[in-house]
């Protein structure tokens, strides 16, 4: 398994920008499928952006244009890149990773996840953003 550690979140007024990592450790050698995936209280959970193992990446509509997903194999970390943000992205965001074997593709900010397969996600980092 692959433990997926975020951090990068904060309070920021609408418009602003925020910059998320995630770091990877354990069983990194595995090619993943991974994503970014938030929260609010009282709201459904959201994809919102995503990145598989061959580099190609998927966006919530939500967040199209303002938010870009990418990794640095290197460094075991994954990102996003949060620009011009509002007071509707305000959540908890969450680094999940997936092995790419139980991943079907990409699809609006989201791995698709085979039946019978886990949730691996990380603690969260609050974004909050004012308005």
């Amino acid at each position: 398994r692959v433990l997926v550690v975020e951090s990068g979140g904060g309070s920021v007024q609408a418009g602003g920008s925020l910059k998320l990592s995630c770091v990877a450790s354990g069983d990194t050698d595995t090619e993943l499928c991974m994503g970014w995936i938030r929260q609010a209280p009282g709201q459904e959970r959201e994809g919102v952006a995503a990145i598989d193992s061959d580099g190609s990446t998927s966006y919530a509509d939500s967040v199209k244009g303002r938010f870009t997903i990418s990794k640095d194999n290197a460094k075991n970390t994954l990102y996003l890149e949060m620009n011009n943000l509002k007071p509707e992205d305000t959540a908890m965001y969450y680094c999940a990773a997936n092995p790419r074997s139980g991943v079907v593709g990409i699809f609006g900010g989201t791995c698709l996840r085979k039946p019978g397969t886990t949730d691996n996600w990380g603690q969260g980092t609050q974004v909050t953003v004012s308005s």
